[in-house]
């Protein structure tokens, strides 16, 4: 009768442990699948701030990209979102460490609010500034054509009197002479009687031109095309012009009747028949000029 008491309690002993064993199990097989299901939930929760601090970074670079000027605070708190998803991603997902993020998170939100708002009043009064700047070189623009107009009819003006204030001259004769003991000349139309050749023209009034002494060059080119008399030459920039002789006088803005001479070089040989060219240069500049012949 002993022996059947001790097996029924052994039995009963088993069966309580049985039971406690397999409600152990299922126990801990509901807080494993708990555990699974909380993970899931901090792990989507993560996924989601992320996703959130990504979408601010975003903003930021277009708000950015729409400011011709760097704005220091839109870069500032860009860096700050950087720095905070490289923390988040590298954290343990649990829940007070998701916690923590998701405060820095809505307190960038709330930054970047402010700042995003101060940048949209920023680009406002740069719009405004751009159209009063565009206005502003609008007028400016006009001043420079104005000016530029008054610069081109000043310069045209300018090249106008300059062109005008020179020397000239006109009604030129040239012939030979031949010249007496006495002085008194006398035409020739022959080569061989003739021992000077006469050069007269007017200098023209011009009250452009400032008086003073002042100096022409005549030229006289024989039918061989000689230069006669002393056939130097004077350059003019990178113009050489052979001269006759230099005719210099006194100008004082009236006209000036001016005569001029071509001996030969030797009394004993004759001017060259046929045609003469004589022409008058004030600097390189050709004023008049004419033709003689002689036979």
């Amino acid at each position: 009768m002993a022996n059947n008491t001790v097996s029924t309690g052994l039995k009963v002993a088993l069966g309580i442990a049985l039971a406690l064993f397999i409600g152990l199990g299922v126990f801990s097989s509901s807080l494993y699948k708990e555990k699974q299901e909380n993970e899931k939930v901090l792990i989507s929760e993560k996924t989601k701030v992320l996703n959130e601090l990504n979408q601010m970074a975003t903003q930021y670079d277009v708000a950015m990209s729409e400011n011709s000027v760097v704005n220091q605070n839109l870069v500032d708190a860009k860096e700050r979102i950087g720095g905070l998803i490289e923390s988040l991603e590298a954290s343990e997902t649990n829940l007070k460490s998701l916690w923590k993020y998701k405060k820095k998170y809505l307190a960038l939100q709330d930054e970047m609010n402010y700042i995003l708002s101060e940048n949209d009043k920023l680009k406002v009064e740069n719009q405004m500034l751009a159209t009063t700047l565009d206005s502003t070189k609008v007028q400016l623009v006009e001043r420079v054509m104005f000016t530029d107009s008054l610069l081109v009819q000043n310069t045209a003006l300018a090249d106008v009197v300059e062109s005008a204030a020179i020397l000239s001259a006109n009604s030129m004769k040239a012939f030979g002479v031949l010249e007496r003991s006495s002085g008194k000349q006398i035409p020739m139309e022959k080569a061989s009687r003739s021992d000077k050749i006469k050069i007269c023209f007017t200098v023209a009034k011009n009250k452009l031109v400032e008086s003073g002494d002042k100096e022409l060059f005549v030229q006289v080119i024989d039918p061989k095309n000689n230069i006669l008399g002393s056939n130097e030459q004077v350059m003019f920039g990178e113009e050489a012009l052979n001269y006759s002789l230099i005719s210099k006088f006194n100008y004082e803005n009236q006209s000036l009747p001016i005569c001029e001479y071509i001996a030969k070089k030797d009394k004993k040989d004759d001017f060259e028949k046929g045609t003469y060219k004589v022409n008058v240069f004030n600097g390189k500049e050709l004023i008049t000029s004419t033709q003689f012949s002689m036979r």
